[in-house]
């Protein structure tokens, strides 16, 4: 019995499994879209920026709850950008931004500008990690 059957159908399941270039690419950038805005939104939390204090407060938050929030961003970003802790920060994600759509959803923000934004970050984040992690896309695979 020879070993090149066994190389060459794990080659092929890794490179099924793997997904095209394309789509990593496609992932990659979708997953930086929206790492460039959760950081941004995170710096200015931490750093107290004054539109932030303004917003928060607005939202029914008190200025010293942004160093907490921008802190659990923080966690939830590294988690997310770490390839093999990927899918955690994804789901701690999903929990934060949940949480941001209740916010606005409680104070009358207005629905597609506002209220669904988190969910339209989330669903970058998502997408990002489903199109550049076999992980992700297996877990999500019909069952047979």
């Amino acid at each position: 019995m020879s070993a090149a059957p066994f190389t060459d159908t794990t080659a092929t399941s890794r490179s099924s499994a793997g997904g095209s270039t394309k789509s990593r690419w496609a992932g990659r950038i979708l997953t930086g879209i929206a790492v460039l805005f959760l950081t941004f939104d995170l710096a200015m939390k931490l750093a107290g920026a004054e539109v932030a204090v303004d917003g928060t407060v607005k939202l029914g938050w008190q200025p010293h709850h942004l160093p907490i929030l921008g802190g659990l961003q923080l966690v939830c970003l590294v988690l997310y950008l770490i390839p093999r802790t990927a899918p955690l920060g994804a789901v701690l994600w999903t929990g934060y931004l949940g949480g941001a759509v209740a916010t606005h959803l409680r104070v009358d923000d207005p629905l597609f500008s506002r209220t669904l934004f988190p969910i339209y970050v989330a669903a970058l984040i998502w997408g990002g990690l489903y199109l550049r992690d076999a992980r992700v896309r297996e877990a999500l695979r019909p069952a047979r």
